[in-house]
């Protein structure tokens, strides 16, 4: 979800719905997380998705209002929680553990057994540990929405009984013996926290750590060998202050996580410093600093944390990179998003990772088609994997359901079902999401040029598909204003939410124009997406709350700087990404503007002038420290933008560094302070992470396929070009600019 002002609107109106069409369980890639109810933090100090509270004369360490977290002490690498307490009469304290969230995160827990892990410096008695209950509310004692429920308290030390001192234990609590607590009864499958909470008042300080807490089916009747092989083809690159591990899999016996291991002393002895979960083959490394040098060897695990013998070891140095090696590092790795971590049936995008590993995602998918191209381009593929991807995505697109020609938002990455994501409305056509596929399909069409048979067959293939999107269908009406957004074979335009600019849309209109089968007339762009009329100027003054812009024309001067056309101070800066990776802006102008290149420069740079102006004072805002965007945030899918009604605190990585073709200077401002300083946290397997939130000290644990593209395509705008040349070289391009200049000078005429 990408929308703040076109989605936000009616996806309130689905709102209600949103849970009825997610009722089926992950695909096998996802099982980890059907089992996983925490296994690390991502970050080192405090468990973000946890609640921490003691009420005196009791008292419980806490971080921040979290559970700590210790990086010496752990289970699985490289933390586990951390868990000091004194238990007084009259007092009380309570920890609750929460599944970690991300979009599209649909529990459905698996198992019959809980299962942790216990370690303590000094012996604890039975009766002195923790009390433990479940509930399927993040709230933990409290009751939920849905009905919610929670199971009654239990002594924990029933099922560990007396913890020896400096050894891990395994406690196994059997779910069906647990009893329901509230009025109605309590599904495991539903479980969202894991409650500890005062027990016996022995006024004596304890410290437990506990990790890997899991639902699983318990202990087999007869025991099962540790894995016997270490996942093969083990190699490493080093890179200025990190470096990235790969592996492949074997398929010789189940896997549940990869554990890593690293030596800084020549190989001789190793430490565990983190695990990957199975069906993801990277890992990440941060060292620091340049002229760095460290062995790797890694460890098939299975779900109770027994190892097969280690791989064979690898070994990388890191070295400065200069800027253009930063921008190559940066596309090469937000590029993996869309090469090693697709979707392994349709080659698609998936909407987010870790998330639900059905879905791919139309409109990151066409992101992607673009980012292939930079990826072959700039050597990360060859020219001959691009076009095997493509022609993989190409025949999933052919299978796939269209409506009217457009494809739905969500797919089924292995059936190519339409997933409804946002409710029952949302069962059909998308045609947002369809013009974000075919802006990637026609730049792809122009990269793959060569008289090659394979390469006509997939050019013609492309050309297929273009053609058979009816643009005009999504009209409504022959005497429609605008094109809508949805069509359904079910509901019909019932959603009926019509294209407004300014906002992501854009491309939708520009291809609309350009179709050479199903064209609406090019007067839409102004009578639709630069419409003045009653409607479109409420509806971009009711998403943005500011009646600047509600003309499509702004014309108002922010920080210094003049928007020519914006609504507000400019909103989310995906607007200049989105309908941009391949319509090249310099190209594009209207009655409001002779440059929607220079305009969305602008957009950057009042964007970057409110983050250095601070008016909210969130910490971490900054010259390098900005691009407010939609993105993962703390509380969920937010839209943060340069303005105090949806400014967070929240920066999303893309915002800066997808702007790299408007302000470079500042973008790579960004990109040093992102890497450099804030590395540590903030990079990961697939390049930068998809927002942070320092004010909270909350890292996204996800990366988005909407946010890693426009971060490759937009930097190879900015270094080369390719992809705006290639788009612009369609002839078809062509034509709809010379009618949008015919249309601009009917209109000025009216």
């Amino acid at each position: 979800m990408r929308r703040p002002g076109t989605r936000r609107a009616w996806k309130a109106a689905l709102g209600a719905l949103l849970f009825a069409s997610t009722a089926n369980a992950a695909a096998a890639g996802a099982e980890y997380y059907r089992h996983v109810v925490f296994d690390n933090s991502q970050q080192p100090d405090a468990y973000w998705y946890s609640d921490a509270v003691a009420v005196a004369p009791s008292a419980l360490e806490q971080a921040a209002r979290h559970i700590p977290v210790d990086t010496a002490i752990f289970h699985s690498p490289p933390n586990a929680l951390r868990l000091a307490w004194v238990s007084r009469a009259g007092g009380g304290w309570q920890a609750n553990v929460h599944l970690m969230s991300f979009p599209n995160r649909y529990p459905q827990m698996s198992g019959h057994t809980l299962s942790l892990w216990l370690y303590s410096a000094e012996p604890i008695a039975s009766d002195d540990l923790p009390e433990v209950l479940l509930s399927d509310a993040r709230e933990g004692l409290q009751v939920a929405t849905r009905p919610g429920s929670f199971t009654v308290a239990e002594p924990l030390g029933r099922f560990a009984g007396a913890l020896p001192a400096h050894q891990w234990t395994r406690v196994e609590i059997p779910l069906g013996v647990l009893r329901t607590g509230s009025v109605y009864p309590f599904d495991p499958q539903w479980l969202q926290s894991v409650v500890f909470h005062q027990g016996r008042a022995d006024g004596a300080p304890h410290v437990l750590f506990i990790d890997d807490i899991r639902v699983d089916d318990g202990a087999p009747a007869a025991p099962q060998p540790a894995p016997q092989h270490a996942p093969q083809g083990i190699e490493a690159q080093g890179y200025e202050r990190h470096a990235i591990v790969r592996w492949r899999e074997t398929d010789a016996e189940p896997v549940d996580h990869v554990v890593v291991y690293r030596s800084s002393d020549g190989g001789g002895s190793y430490a565990a410093i983190g695990i990957q979960r199975a069906g993801v083959r990277r890992f990440f490394d941060w060292l620091g600093a340049p002229g760095k040098t460290a062995w790797y060897r890694i460890a098939a695990a299975d779900a109770r944390g027994r190892e097969s013998p280690p791989s064979a070891a690898v070994r990388v140095t890191t070295r400065p990179f200069t800027d253009e090696e930063l921008l190559t590092m940066l596309e090469e790795e937000a590029f993996q998003y869309y090469w090693d971590g697709a979707d392994g049936d349709s080659g698609m995008a998936h909407e987010n990772l870790p998330g639900d590993d059905r879905l791919v995602a139309m409109g990151a998918s066409g992101f992607g088609v673009a980012a292939l191209v930079v990826g072959a381009s700039r050597g990360f593929i060859t020219r001959a994997q691009a076009r095997e991807r493509l022609e993989k995505i190409v025949g999933f697109l052919e299978r796939a359901p269209r409506y009217h020609g457009a494809w739905s938002h969500y797919l089924n990455g292995a059936t190519g079902e339409t997933m409804p994501l946002f409710g029952m409305l949302d069962n059909g056509g998308d045609l947002v999401e369809t013009s974000f596929m075919m802006q990637g399909l026609l730049l792809a069409r122009q990269y793959f040029d060569a008289p090659l048979a394979s390469e006509r067959a997939l050019r013609a293939r492309i050309t297929h598909l273009w053609e058979t999107v009816e643009w005009d269908w999504y009209r409504e009406r022959a005497t429609s204003d605008f094109l809508y957004w949805h069509w359904s074979p079910e509901w019909g335009f019932e959603i009926h939410h019509p294209l407004i600019g300014f906002n992501e849309t854009m491309i939708v209109y520009l291809l609309a124009i350009a179709s050479p089968t199903h064209p609406v007339p090019a007067a839409m762009y102004y009578s639709g997406w630069a419409s003045q009329s009653e409607r479109a100027q409420n509806y971009r003054q009711g998403w943005s709350g500011s009646a600047d812009g509600r003309l499509y024309a702004n014309g108002t001067t922010y920080f210094g700087i003049r928007l020519d056309v914006g609504v507000g101070s400019g909103g989310p800066l995906f607007f200049t990404h989105y309908s941009f990776l391949g319509m090249d802006p310099h190209a594009l102008h209207d009655r409001y503007t002779r440059s929607y290149f220079e305009n969305n420069v602008n957009l950057a740079l009042i964007n970057r002038a409110y983050c250095i102006a601070n008016p909210r004072h969130f910490a971490g805002y900054g010259a390098d420290a900005w691009g407010l965007t939609a993105s993962d945030g703390p509380r969920g899918y937010a839209t943060p933008a340069p303005d105090a009604r949806n400014d967070d605190g929240t920066l999303t990585l893309t915002g800066a560094l997808a702007s790299m073709a408007y302000a470079p200077e500042a973008a790579m401002a960004a990109l040093k302070h992102d890497y450099r300083d804030l590395g540590a946290e903030l990079w990961g397997i697939y390049g930068p992470r998809d927002a942070y939130n320092p004010a909270v000290h909350w890292v996204s644990p996800i990366y988005m396929g909407l946010n890693q593209a426009p971060i490759v395509v937009m930097a190879e705008n900015y270094r080369t070009g390719l992809p705006w040349k290639l788009f612009m070289s369609n002839p078809e391009i062509a034509a709809m600019l010379k009618s949008l200049d015919a249309a601009t000078q009917a209109a000025a005429a009216r």
